[in-house]
């Protein structure tokens, strides 16, 4: 079946952050609000990650350290809010969100590798890419993607999987949980220097993993032609030298123009195209499995075009 999923449960929407803060629930609210008026959602197969699997703390354990599950819950508040850092906070409905959004993930892989969708878009939160091993930062509690990547393998013996990370800061997490694994290639571009620090040029990888990391920073300012020019030039070469069986990205979309938290400029027609290479190499590479988890974006108008964008090139899939 050539379909693209929607993975989305209302309960991502009890992840309470507080007034003023950018990752909010806000955000999905207006995806949602801009896909039904558009009409964009009734052509998604929907589906809602509910209840997480009996099993879900083990597949999460596959990437967090011994009692890092068990800190979060010990962080989750009774009532009101608790900050972790400065950047991320935590309210009651927080840790059940956080399962959610893995199982979300795993959903989304149980969907892809039975047939029943070609593609899925996870709009979850809280998001990942910045959550290490054994530590909660900047907005992000477990590290949805890394999580997925190693169901992926477990589950459905998939070798090669390759992460494709385009949020506007660098996915710190994501890199420190694979750069020692050959089997997961990870790629990040982003702006530099910026939150949170990470993300050289000459950051590749170590041990096993040497060469299994891709790091393009790029300097503020930079938008279409820039990024396109990255996938282009060093990503296509990459992703043909591993040949992934399955694509992952992190689909952060503050690299907006129009995005408060960065200085960049790429457009809603920047992430299509960008979109467009991923869904090609996933086709030619990995019979189209390419599974995407939401990551930032804190202007409403413009992640709710970006999305939108997002799943158009998705859903043409199915005629290209």
């Amino acid at each position: 079946m050539n379909a693209t999923a929607w993975i989305y449960h209302p309960d991502y929407l009890l992840h309470d952050t507080g007034p003023h803060h950018p990752e909010s629930a806000v955000r999905l609210k207006a995806i949602i609000g801009r896909l039904e008026e558009t009409g964009l959602m009734k052509k998604l197969t929907i589906c809602s990650p509910d209840p997480p699997r009996p099993d879900l703390a083990d597949w999460i354990a596959r990437v967090h350290q011994p009692g890092y599950q068990d800190q979060l819950q010990r962080l989750r508040p009774d009532k009101g809010l608790a900050r972790i850092d400065s950047d991320t906070v935590v309210s009651p409905g927080s840790y059940h969100a956080a399962l959610l959004a893995v199982e979300g993930a795993l959903a989304a892989a149980d969907g892809i590798m039975s047939g029943r969708f070609t593609n899925a878009f996870c709009a979850v939160r809280p998001p990942g890419h910045h959550a290490e091993s054994n530590r909660a930062m900047g907005f992000c509690l477990f590290n949805n993607i890394a999580v997925a990547a190693r169901y992926l393998q477990e589950r459905y013996h998939v070798s090669r999987v390759m992460i494709i990370d385009w949020d506007v800061h660098h996915g710190n997490g994501t890199q420190h949980i694979f750069e020692e694994d050959p089997t997961v290639f990870y790629f990040s571009v982003h702006q530099f220097p910026l939150y949170p620090g990470t993300g050289r040029a000459d950051e590749h990888g170590r041990k096993a993993g040497e060469g299994y990391t891709l790091n393009c920073p790029l300097p503020p300012g930079q938008g279409d032609e820039e990024y396109i020019s990255v996938f282009e030039k060093s990503l296509r070469p990459a992703v043909d030298a591993f040949r992934p069986e399955f694509i992952l990205v992190s689909a952060g979309f503050d690299a907006h123009r129009a995005d408060p938290l960065a200085n960049m400029e790429v457009t809603e027609d920047g992430f299509g195209e960008m979109t467009r290479r991923v869904r090609d190499w996933a086709g030619a590479h990995c019979q189209g499995r390419v599974l995407s988890c939401l990551e930032g974006g804190y202007n409403l108008d413009a992640l709710a075009h970006s999305v939108e964008r997002h799943l158009e090139v998705y859903l043409s899939a199915e005629s290209h």
